[in-house]
């Protein structure tokens, strides 16, 4: 009775196995039962070669969704089919995945089991033929731009045909001028001798394949052609450089824009309160590990945990910026060195206790989809689309903190402080208030920019050092608490750095501009935009 009870439960258990196994290509068969496309396609698994393309002439017939897919699996090779049942099969060259052409679920099924339909070359030019033609004629302009932009420089006699038909009814103006680049292409392939037009309209291109179809015609085309043709690169070079410089110039503002979100806060404090802040650094820490927790809290919706982020990083920022000055900064005040050597140690502080709650590791925050890919101008400049954002993330916190210290009292009063704190204590400002305020709102913009470099780098206990020094130049080169002297250094700087440093490197770069700036401030010791005032003046 054992026995004959555990040969039925392994019988039982084989069977299940196999009734899962064969469930995918079950799903397929009856799902394609009444699906005339997918009956059609299946016509190719018994089909010779000859009579492939005649199957593949009458698919294309079809406006089924499904037909550019299939025809591209069968052009790159990886349509198969079972050899039990004759189902189509997709294969991934690369992971040896098999699944189902027609449910595109998972499929276990043996190399031994499967079979390739297979191409020739005849068969595969009709299939790239019936590809552009089916994409060229699309309703989406787009999908037509791509597919020319795709057929560049792999063009043969039949797609280049097929763009002749079609570039007089084309209605998009730059699907129709790459056409014609694709149509010069072929009139360079074949003619020796060709129109100057011809070299004036590929001149104004950047793709890297006009470049080096021309490159390749300067070489074996006579000397006349050849010198028009090196006279279109000459253009082209000088184009692609101009758009490098926007490119360099654009990582410049990006990196400005950094050095503003961490330098701004310390404008504050320092201009008003006349404290070297060495743990500046730390509080762009806590505003980044502010926004990985957040994420932690809410990992389904990336993007509301970013914008969540950014009042929480200021208030948990400024938190720890009102209990150091209130601590330890009021004590110190008039006493520079003191209160250097303080908040240097308290910077150790933070970053030990970051270590021990959340690890010495680097955490990774996760980008909003809205941040993530780039913004393509042109074939060789593509901005991308999170330091867009962070450009203008810093343009906004500007303008708010900067309608803050104009319309509001405590903005009144902070200036009040900065240009003659005793006049503004005989006008009755509580002083000791308007510091503990402007160093909480100093932290609490530092929290802020820890969230936008949370964008950009790993989050760490050493996040913030990085940024200190750097912040400290932008500070003194613009102009010691004046926010546009602080927007137009860190901004001035950023592409400065950038344009040095493919020429001098990253560390040499950083040296020049401080050997700059130490130049700088033996002739205007207060920077660009000095403040005024009659404490500052005498």
């Amino acid at each position: 009775m054992p026995a004959f009870f555990f040969h039925a439960v392994a019988a039982f258990l084989l069977l299940a196995i196999i009734t899962i196994a064969a469930t995918p290509l079950a799903a397929a068969q009856d799902a394609g039962a009444s699906d005339p496309f997918y009956e059609q396609a299946k016509t190719l698994v018994d089909a010779s070669l000859k009579d492939r393309r005649g199957i593949v002439e009458q698919l294309a017939a079809s406006d089924d969704p499904r037909l550019i897919p299939l025809l591209r699996h069968l052009l790159e090779g990886d349509l198969y089919y079972s050899k039990e049942d004759g189902e189509l099969l997709v294969v991934d060259g690369d992971t040896d995945a098999v699944t189902s052409w027609l449910t595109d679920e998972a499929v276990e099924i043996g190399k031994s089991d499967r079979k390739k339909i297979t191409t020739n070359n005849q068969l595969r030019g009709l299939l790239r033929d019936l590809i552009a033609r089916l994409q060229l004629t699309n309703d989406d302009a787009t999908v037509r731009y791509n597919a020319v932009r795709q057929l560049l420089g792999e063009e043969d006699d039949d797609t280049t045909e097929t763009i002749r038909e079609l570039i007089a009814s084309e209605d998009d103006r730059e699907t129709r001028e790459l056409m014609q680049v694709v149509l010069d292409f072929e009139r360079l392939s074949k003619e020796e001798q060709v129109e100057d037009d011809l070299f004036q309209r590929l001149s104004r291109r950047l793709e890297p394949e006009v470049k080096n179809k021309l490159t390749a015609y300067a070489e074996s085309a006579s000397p006349a052609m050849a010198s028009n043709a090196a006279d279109a690169l000459e253009k082209i070079d000088a184009r692609v450089r101009f758009y490098g410089h926007i490119e360099t110039i654009f990582f410049g503002l990006s990196l400005g824009s950094v050095l503003v979100l961490a330098a701004i806060g310390l404008a504050i404090t320092f201009g008003v309160m006349g404290v070297i802040n060495m743990a500046h650094g730390e509080l762009i820490m806590l505003g980044a590990y502010t926004t990985w927790v957040i994420q932690q809290w809410m990992p389904s919706n990336v993007g509301a945990a970013l914008l969540l982020s950014i009042p929480a990083a200021f208030l948990v920022a400024g938190f720890v910026g009102v209990l150091i000055e209130r601590l330890v900064i009021r004590y110190l005040y008039g006493r520079p060195l003191e209160t250097l050597l303080a908040t240097f140690g308290i910077s150790l502080i933070l970053q030990q206790a970051v270590r021990t709650i959340f690890s010495p590791l680097n955490r990774s925050v996760v980008s909003p989809s809205w941040m993530s890919g780039t913004l393509e101008i042109n074939s060789v400049l593509a901005l991308t689309n999170n330091r867009l954002v962070i450009i203008g993330f810093c343009l906004a916190v500007f303008a708010l903190l900067s309608l803050v210290m104009q319309r509001t009292r405590l903005g009144l009063e902070v200036r009040a402080v900065s240009q003659n704190r005793p006049m503004a204590r005989a006008m009755g400002i509580r002083s000791e208030r308007v510091d503990m305020l402007t160093f909480g709102l100093g932290s609490g913009v530092a929290g802020i920019a820890g969230v936008a470099l949370s964008q950009l780098t790993n989050v760490g206990p050493n996040l913030g050092q990085g940024y200190i020094i750097d912040s400290f130049m932008v500070v003194v080169f613009g102009g010691v608490g004046n926010l546009w002297g602080t927007l137009v250094s860190g901004f001035t700087l950023g592409i400065a750095n950038k344009f040095l440093e493919p020429w001098s490197g990253s560390v040499l770069a950083k040296i020049l501009i401080l050997v700059f700036i130490i130049l700088f401030i033996q002739k205007r010791p207060r920077g660009l935009f000095p403040q005024k005032g009659r404490a500052v003046e005498a």
